[in-house]
C-alpha cells in the first residue's frame, strides 16, 4: 500500500501540510508550536519536520487556546 493510499487519520507521522489539512490549524501556527525545543510531538529527520499525530492530537485536546 502506497503512502498516498493511507488516510491521514491512520498515519503515525504527518508533514506540516498534511497535519494542517487534517486539523484545520494553519501551517505557520504549527511551525511556531514545533520550533520549541521542548515540543514532544515534533520529529526531525534532518531538516524535515514531521508531526507525531497522536501526541499532537492529545496536546491540542488539553489546550484552551493555541
Amino acid at each position: 500500500m502506497a503512502k498516498c493510499d493511507i488516510p491521514l487519520w491512520e498515519r503515525t507521522n504527518l508533514t506540516l501540510e498534511e497535519y494542517a489539512a487534517y486539523s484545520g490549524i494553519g501551517i505557520n501556527k504549527l511551525r511556531d508550536l514545533t520550533n520549541n525545543e521542548d515540543c514532544k510531538f515534533v520529529l526531525w529527520i534532518g531538516n524535515k519536520r514531521l508531526i507525531k499525530r497522536k501526541l499532537c492530537d492529545k496536546y491540542i485536546e488539553e489546550q484552551y487556546s493555541i
